[in-house]
């Protein structure tokens, strides 16, 4: 769906500058998760034999939950990235620091697409894995507020919910483009061959997008709206010291409600493929194309989240997600543990309904719930912390849970309760929709 035919369903109709910034929004968080759901899907699927061979051979289970653990650890370095991009925004220009983000984060993509396995340097192999995974998560976390906070303040006021919307379903559209990469590969090269050398592939195309991103980027330099942005990230980027003071409340907050929707997102992303192939030993050539047809849906319920934001409100538009992602996260099991494609398929789209409603709206959300001096950093901090909590370990608990317990309701059963916590967490909030995002205290 392009972004004028999104307009027109609304009954609006964009600038030239509005069109500018959700463009870039939209198309460097599209490339920021296509580089991140290309390792989640390799970590799943090869990581494991290919970068800690000794321990794949003596105790594959391990391997596996060691290979999920390199995905997480870049959520570490998540605050970190927010923190230090910040701080050089405020020097050289957030729009530089945009461009350095998709510039690092596809850097790191591509060589881990170059890397040599255990089986060629040893020991090296692993401990390379996770310094690009670390360079990958610091540029994460330097991407998502910039985004999030250009496209909401950018909107008229009855509409924020909608044009947040729109760096928010970078995140489905990056997962079309990754698992329909790796569906396409494995389809045309046959399992082994992907093993063996076909895995490079995606992250070697991601030059090919960053290129791509970095065109449409600088085509919002020149922008009145970027340069709006750019003034007021100067006036809303504190202390670190000032912030934790202020407000830590509406920090752990934005966390806490970040955090079922980042750990579901990644069981679809980095674990349920994974799981299908591994363990249920169904065809993973058919499981990527599910992956790919799942995550369709969640863009279509992440900009109908972003809508529905709009006309009954931020927190009851999660209220009604995270209540179905209770209701679903551990029936949804028993579906994909019959082995049928299409209840394998079903279980998947009714988790990504879910995960819509509950992030299309979140961008608004957190920039009306933060006052414009502390925005840009409270925004940024509160959503790594939340993915630290969240997405950081989920696929290798829900792998721990599934060697230990053999009863994979239980990852359900760890959803759902998260769930809870988000949806009560959310539940505690004053709806600020439609503060003036330009004044220095919100009132929250």
């Amino acid at each position: 769906m392009s972004i004028e035919l999104s307009a027109r369903s609304r009954g609006a109709t964009l600038s030239d500058e509005e069109r500018k910034v959700l463009t870039a929004t939209l198309v460097g968080t599209t490339i920021e998760w296509y580089d991140f759901f290309v390792y989640a899907q390799a970590a799943g699927l090869v990581f494991g034999a290919l970068f800690f061979a000794p321990m794949n051979a003596n105790n594959p289970l391990l391997a596996q939950i060691v290979s999920f653990a390199t995905l997480g650890l870049s959520f570490l370095f998540r605050p970190l990235g927010a923190i230090v991009c910040g701080h050089l925004g405020d020097r050289f220009g957030r729009k530089n620091m945009l461009v350095v983000t998709l510039l690092l984060m596809g850097a790191a993509t591509a060589l881990v697409g170059l890397l040599p396995t255990y089986a060629q340097i040893g020991a090296w192999a692993p401990a390379l894995l996770i310094l690009l995974r670390i360079l990958q998560g610091f540029s994460a976390g330097g991407e998502w507020g910039g985004a999030a906070l250009m496209s909401v303040e950018s909107a008229p006021r009855d509409k924020r919910s909608f044009f947040g919307s729109f760096p928010q379903i970078g995140t489905p559209l990056g997962m079309i483009l990754a698992t329909g990469v790796l569906w396409v590969l494995t389809t045309t090269l046959g399992k082994q061959a992907m093993i063996e050398w076909g895995w490079r592939i995606p992250f070697l195309l991601s030059i090919l997008l960053i290129v791509v991103g970095i065109v449409i980027r600088r085509t919002v330099e020149e922008s009145p709206v970027f340069k709006a942005m750019q003034r007021r990230h100067r006036e809303s980027s504190a202390p670190l010291k000032e912030l934790m003071r202020n407000h830590a409340k509406e920090i752990f907050r934005t966390a806490l409600i970040f955090m079922a929707n980042n750990a579901a997102g990644y069981i679809l992303i980095a674990f349920i493929i994974s799981y299908g192939a591994n363990t249920l030993k169904m065809p993973s050539d058919q499981l990527l194309l599910i992956g790919t047809l799942a995550a369709v849906s969640w863009f279509i319920f992440t900009l109908l989240g972003g809508i529905l934001g709009d006309k009954i409100g931020r927190v009851r538009c999660f209220q009604i997600g995270y209540g179905l992602m209770v209701l679903w996260a551990v029936p949804m099991w028993f579906l994909i543990d019959s082995k049928n494609l299409l209840l394998f398929f079903i279980s998947a789209v009714g988790l990504t309904i879910a995960l819509g409603l509950s992030y299309g709206p979140q961008a608004a959300l957190y920039a009306e719930l933060f006052p414009a001096k502390v925005r840009y950093s409270g925004v940024s901090i509160g959503y790594a912390l939340g993915a630290i909590f969240g997405g950081a370990f989920a696929p290798m608990i829900a792998q721990w849970i599934i060697g230990t317990y053999g009863q994979s309701w239980r990852v359900g059963v760890y959803i759902a309760v998260l769930s809870l916590i988000s949806l009560i967490t959310v539940s505690t909030i004053k709806d600020p929709q439609g503060v003036d995002l330009n004044v220095n205290d919100t009132g929250t």
